[in-house]
């Protein structure tokens, strides 16, 4: 009965817009971290290896539904640009139209990619991401070590910066940590106030009975 329904607002139209992007969220990337932190806990080779494999996958779906999104929102039409339409999220290309049922693909493709009698990931790893990858390694190895560089000039540049805003963010935690004990601080004196105050009748009490 549970699975009808569940089926029956993952496939309705007016339900779409929530309940498949939630389940999308779900089963891509909330379900496989958890699974990854299992895996890494225990220090299990064969699920490590599994769930590198996946978000290698998903990674490059991820990429690529991008780049798409981008490309079609920069044409109106054939041959005609539109750069101002560039900006236009993926969000919006799927609830105007241009692809019905785009989410529930997704949601099919991502179960796919985990399922185990299909082991979808594998098959993307293998068959297209892999050779792909070692075709073009040395470029991306250059790319990468490129940005890495830039990076670590960033950081030496700006380490006063960098330093500064570390201990503005610090100071915002400590103070926010400061509100919360207020604001809790109040409930904890009423229960210790409660307590003590039985004592205190208790001890007023006894020298009565003692006269």
């Amino acid at each position: 009965m549970l699975m009808q329904v569940g089926l029956q607002l993952l496939l309705s139209p007016l339900s779409s817009n929530i309940v498949v992007r939630t389940a999308c969220c779900s089963v891509g990337v909330a379900l496989p971290m958890y699974s990854t932190f299992k895996a890494i806990e225990r220090k299990d080779p064969n699920e490590q290896q599994k769930w590198l494999v996946y978000w290698a996958a998903y990674g490059s779906f991820t990429l690529a539904e991008m780049i798409t999104d981008k490309l079609i929102h920069c044409f109106k039409g054939p041959g005609t640009l539109r750069p101002e339409r560039c900006a236009v999220s993926v969000r919006l290309m799927v609830d105007g139209g241009w692809f019905p049922l785009y989410y529930h693909m997704k949601f099919a493709f991502l179960v796919w990619l985990q399922l185990p009698s299909a082991d979808g990931a594998t098959q993307l790893y293998m068959n297209y991401l892999r050779p792909f990858l070692l075709r073009h390694q040395a470029r991306l190895d250059y790319v990468v070590g490129f940005l890495y560089g830039e990076m670590d000039k960033f950081v030496a540049t700006h380490q006063t910066e960098l330093q500064f805003a570390k201990k503005v963010l610090a100071s915002i935690v400590l103070a926010a940590n400061q509100v919360m004990k207020e604001i809790l601080r109040p409930g904890h004196k009423d229960v210790s106030r409660s307590i003590e105050r039985p004592t205190e009748l208790e001890e007023d009490s006894h020298p009565e009975h003692e006269d």
